[in-house]
């Protein structure tokens, strides 16, 4: 078989496969054979059937799309084998199906042009001396204060308040009604239209303004227990329900009882109410000592994605469809996996309808991914880092101890996930070592688009309730 190869892009290998007389006669010959076999027409029995009688039925182009179909399939099988060629996915018919039917003759040569997917050849244009920068993540002493007041918020007991009127920080008991105010020039007489869900009885709000929406909070402070009265208020926009946003509306609220938080001491007691620590300058030790671990994790990441972000800047790496499409796999069902463990219904989320969207949406992502992993790759063979049996061994040994609950564990998939990992670690603290990432405080390099983010989050979630804001905490403190 004589074949031609010819470098596509996409990291694709054109193939030009002429396959012999002999092998276009034969199968043709053998499909007839088969076909004769196995074909029923009336009056003659199975294996019966005169070839001229077989041909006028069947007729020459059934016969000759069903010879082409294995001509096709076993001759760029057996060029790739004869070519070794590294071939990943399935390969791609180039000619059109409708032109070799009509040039196939049986006992002349025929040619078929294909092209399969190869691994992608990695250029590193450089790799080392890269400079860039990240930003620098600082402990903050006042994250130890906040995760204590939170945790003793939690245990805080509450305390009937006589004698005064709601200030912040008091805990309402309120029934509340809302109606969308009406517009300029709207008539007094109509009926004011009702807020879906804006009702309760016997509702406990924290009187702080980010438990509600704007103007709710601060029209209750000021009232005494037994006072009814109409506050007006508004909805933000952008707002979480978009038929809400923007719009302003007016709450009659009734203050039925105050009640004020009685916070804990910070003491020994306390350490050991929230924590396993017996005094409470163990618990702040700890807690000093888990923050500075993470600002300087969060450092390292920041290190690593500036430089890794840089990196790609100097490789050049043609990606064929079949790995795109495969790391887009990948990551879909990374999804699926997180959101059922969630309790959600992954049939419900991932339709028909929806899941070519979801495709087109991660493209670019994967695309990114599949960049980053191969041109580590490409810099561990090159300078021939590798993990040792030991490390891996030791960290798998760590993991099953600390999952040692979990019933299926999967040992040589965790001991591939481990190896993976260990090895992607050693090549960024290389290139790390051999690059400069120049740190520099913390907003500095996008302050603009954070701020805008972060405004954008605030203004997109929904306002908190009590209820919502009451929930057992999670014990952050406990055990750290």
């Amino acid at each position: 078989m004589k074949v031609t190869q010819e470098k596509l892009p996409a990291s694709q290998i054109g193939l030009e496969i002429e396959i012999t007389p002999e092998i276009t006669k034969q199968t043709y010959e053998q499909v007839i054979k088969n076909l004769a076999s196995t074909a029923n027409i009336p009056g003659f029995r199975k294996g019966k059937v005169p070839r001229p009688i077989l041909l006028q039925r069947l007729g020459t182009t059934r016969i000759k799309a069903a010879a082409l179909e294995e001509l096709i399939q076993d001759g760029i099988e057996q060029a790739v084998k004869q070519e070794a060629i590294p071939a990943i996915g399935q390969p791609q018919l180039r000619s059109s199906f409708e032109d070799l039917i009509n040039n196939y003759e049986p006992g002349k040569p025929l040619t078929i042009s294909a092209a399969v997917d190869v691994e992608p050849e990695v250029n590193l244009v450089q790799y080392t001396e890269l400079q860039a920068k990240a930003e620098e993540v600082n402990y903050e002493p006042q994250q130890v204060e906040n995760t204590l007041d939170k945790e003793r918020q939690e245990l805080a007991t509450l305390i009937p308040v006589e004698g005064r009127a709601a200030q912040f920080g008091d805990i309402a008991v309120v029934d509340f009604k809302g109606v969308f105010s009406k517009a300029d020039g709207e008539e007094e007489t109509t009926e004011p239209e009702a807020i879906p869900g804006a009702e309760a009885t016997d509702f406990q709000l924290e009187l702080q303004e980010d438990k509600f929406i704007p103007g709710f909070v601060s029209g209750i402070v000021g009232m005494n227990p037994g006072e009814t009265k109409e506050i007006a208020a508004q909805f933000p926009d952008p707002y979480a329900n978009e038929d809400l946003a923007g719009k302003a509306a007016t709450f009659t609220v009734t203050v039925k009882e105050l009640k004020e938080k009685e916070l804990p001491e910070l003491n020994d007691d306390f350490a050991q109410e929230v924590s396993d620590f017996e005094t409470l300058e163990e618990l702040r030790t700890s807690l000093v000592e888990r923050y500075q671990k993470e600002a300087s994790e969060k450092t390292k990441t920041n290190q690593q994605e500036a430089l890794l972000t840089e990196l790609l800047k100097h490789v050049e790496i043609d990606l064929p469809a079949t790995l795109i499409e495969k790391e887009v796999d990948a990551m879909l069902t990374q999804t699926a996996i997180r959101l059922s463990q969630q309790g959600l219904d992954v049939r419900k989320l991932f339709t028909q309808d929806i899941i070519p969207q979801l495709r087109e949406r991660s493209r670019s992502e994967a695309i990114e991914r599949l960049k980053r992993s191969l041109s580590l790759r490409e810099v561990g063979k090159r300078e021939s880092i590798e993990v040792t049996p030991d490390e891996i061994a030791a960290r798998v040994t760590e993991l099953l101890e600390q999952y040692r609950d979990e019933q299926d564990i999967d040992e040589e998939r965790l001991r591939s996930m481990v190896e993976n990992e260990l090895l992607t670690e050693k090549i960024i603290d290389w290139l790390l070592e051999h690059s400069s990432v120049e740190l520099v405080p913390e907003g500095s390099l996008n302050p603009v688009e954070e701020t805008e983010a972060a405004q954008s989050d605030a203004n997109a979630n929904p306002p908190q309730t009590q209820e919502e804001s009451s929930e057992p905490s999670t014990e952050a403190t406990q055990g750290s």
